[in-house]
This record gives C-alpha cells, sequence and structure tokens, in this order.
C-alpha cells in the first residue's frame, strides 16, 4: 500500500521539489513566493494560508486554509489536474512544412506533445505553437526554437 505523504506534497518546498521532480513550469503558480504576472497561488497571512488568483495587477482570495498542508494538497489537486501547467511551448510557426518537420521529429523522439493555432499579428496572421508535455522537454532541448 502506498504511503500517502509520499504521494501528497505536505509543505510548499515538498509541492515545488514535487514539481520540478515531474517538469511542471512554474509560470502561473506562485509556490513557496516564486513571482508570476498571473496565475494562481498560495501566501501565509498570519495564521491562514490563502490560495488566491492574480491578473493585471488585481488578487483575489479564492479559498483559505488553517494549515500549510490543507493549502498544499488543494494545490496540488489544482495543478497536477492542469495541462498548461505541465505543457512547454517550443516553438510557434507559420509555416506548415516547418510544423510538419517538427512533428515528425517529435514522434520519431516518442514525444508526447499539443499543438495549438493563434492569431498573432491579426485574424490573418495564425501561428501554431507546439507545446511538449512534461520531462519529455528534456529530449527536445536542442529543438527548442527562439521566439
Amino acid at each position: 500500500m502506498p504511503n500517502f505523504t509520499e504521494m501528497y506534497p505536505e509543505t510548499e518546498i515538498d509541492l515545488v521539489k514535487w514539481m520540478e521532480d515531474n517538469c511542471y513550469n512554474f509560470n502561473s503558480y506562485s509556490i513557496n513566493g516564486n513571482f508570476i504576472y498571473e496565475g494562481f497561488g498560495i501566501e501565509k497571512s498570519g495564521s491562514l494560508y490563502s490560495w488566491y488568483y492574480t491578473e493585471r495587477g488585481q488578487r483575489e482570495n479564492l479559498k483559505y486554509f488553517s494549515t500549510e498542508k490543507e493549502a498544499v494538497n488543494f494545490a496540488f489537486e489544482q495543478i497536477k489536474t492542469d495541462q498548461t501547467a505541465k505543457s512547454h511551448c517550443i516553438a510557434m510557426l507559420k509555416c506548415d512544412n516547418d510544423l510538419n518537420r517538427l512533428t515528425s521529429e517529435l514522434d520519431k523522439r516518442e514525444v508526447k506533445y499539443w499543438i495549438d493555432k493563434i492569431p498573432y499579428g491579426g485574424l490573418n496572421d495564425m501561428r501554431n505553437r507546439i507545446f511538449v508535455i512534461g520531462c519529455d522537454i528534456k529530449k527536445v532541448e536542442d529543438l527548442k526554437q527562439k521566439n
């Protein structure tokens, strides 16, 4: 039977380590005080811990917890189900030929990825973003493109 404390981080430091070990990114999560422009975070205020959301300089406390363990368990559940938290953008491409070459290489390397298409310079300038999932990012360091 698995040990419950091994499955669930109990402190913010444990949660940071779990995120790092499993190749989650910190772009939208402030855990243990790292800075984010927008996203979710944990903060201790007095005797309570809060789970908050910040966007455009406005912050909203969404939930309060009496212990760090409760706050971390809540954050852990949120983060592990967030597809974007485990996604790493490696390229933004306009040309379908470039996209096909890159996805072909990712397939050869058996790398898990997903693609979306967004307007870049307007509706007539669509770009494909390619996201590698989790620790597969370590397999493609040489493929990352500077945007």
